[in-house]
């Protein structure tokens, strides 16, 4: 398997050129390699490639890149069919939405593409690696590969581990992370592996308060920050996530682990609402458009 200079696979794929998919692409685009780009049609295609683009030229504005971001776009190919992924490919990353039946779909579909040393990896933030690795033919080379948002700022990856996972492909996934410039923690699947675990029962129970009229949302979030030294407060962190996307997961959890992550009916409502947090500019914050993080 090849690599680059920095020592990440020479040829990486992404499915899914959402948010989380394109800062995946920028991260290895940076890092010199050809990126592949799968998604279901052209103009989602487009969209992808203008999200990479968006982030490159932001990346260059606070020069965190040397090179215009048109040099790094050269070694961006998009694609609507997985079957286009070279078979020489070194990592094929799945970046779609945190559905099961659509995650295997992928999987299976990248895993008949590409040939048998390459390494398949998910960056789902909450489902069963396990389950994924069932229905692949070579499950020993799939593992999770949980990237935050968002990415080209975040310095962790939670590299996720099911038992057929082998050790060298946890070896070479750890040396691409490092490869990055992040820094990695190894788990072992469980519900909500580590970082959702814990930071989807931080968010609801500020949730929680809220809902209570504890304090507001702006209050609770200074608190975090200033009182505990996190970086971003609970909910200002939900909205970045998506509060449809932090639904999704307590749901998840609530079924695996107990009522403990029963989502609050406040989180619900806004959902129904479309009071999705940043990407709707409305969530527990009001946000202005390109206001960062």
């Amino acid at each position: 398997m090849s690599s680059t200079d920095t020592g990440v696979p020479a040829t990486v794929a992404v499915i899914g050129g959402g948010t989380m998919g394109a800062g995946i692409v920028q991260q290895f685009l940076t890092r010199g390699a050809d990126v592949v780009l799968v998604e279901a049609t052209a103009e989602a295609t487009e969209a992808g490639r203008g999200r990479v683009a968006a982030g490159l030229d932001k990346a260059r504005q606070r020069g965190k890149i040397d090179a215009e971001p048109a040099a790094y776009l050269e070694r961006l190919t998009t694609v609507t069919d997985t079957a286009a992924i070279p078979t020489d490919t070194g990592l094929v990353v799945e970046a779609v939405p945190e559905r099961p039946d659509l995650k295997i779909a992928v999987l299976t579909a990248a895993e008949a593409a590409v040939g048998e040393e390459t390494v398949l990896a998910s960056n789902t933030s909450s489902l069963s690696v396990t389950d994924l690795a069932a229905a692949l033919k070579r499950p020993g080379r799939f593992l999770g590969t949980h990237f935050f948002n968002p990415v080209p700022a975040s310095k962790l990856v939670e590299i996720v581990t099911a038992p057929d996972t082998d050790a060298g492909v946890v070896a070479s996934v750890r040396g691409w992370v490092g490869a990055l410039g992040k820094t990695e923690i190894v788990v072992r699947d469980a519900p909500g592996f580590a970082t959702s675990r814990l930071g989807v029962a931080l968010g609801l129970e500020a949730i929680r308060m809220v809902e209570e009229g504890v304090a507001s949302p702006a209050d609770i979030d200074t608190a975090m920050e200033l009182g505990y030294r996190h970086p971003m407060g609970p909910l200002r962190l939900t909205d970045l996530v998506g509060l449809d996307v932090r639904l999704a997961i307590a749901e998840h959890l609530a079924r695996e682990l107990g009522d403990r992550f029963t989502p609050p009916e406040l989180l619900r409502r806004k959902v129904a609402e479309g009071r999705l947090g940043k990407k709707t500019g409305q969530g527990f914050h009001s946000w202005d458009e390109g206001e960062q993080a």
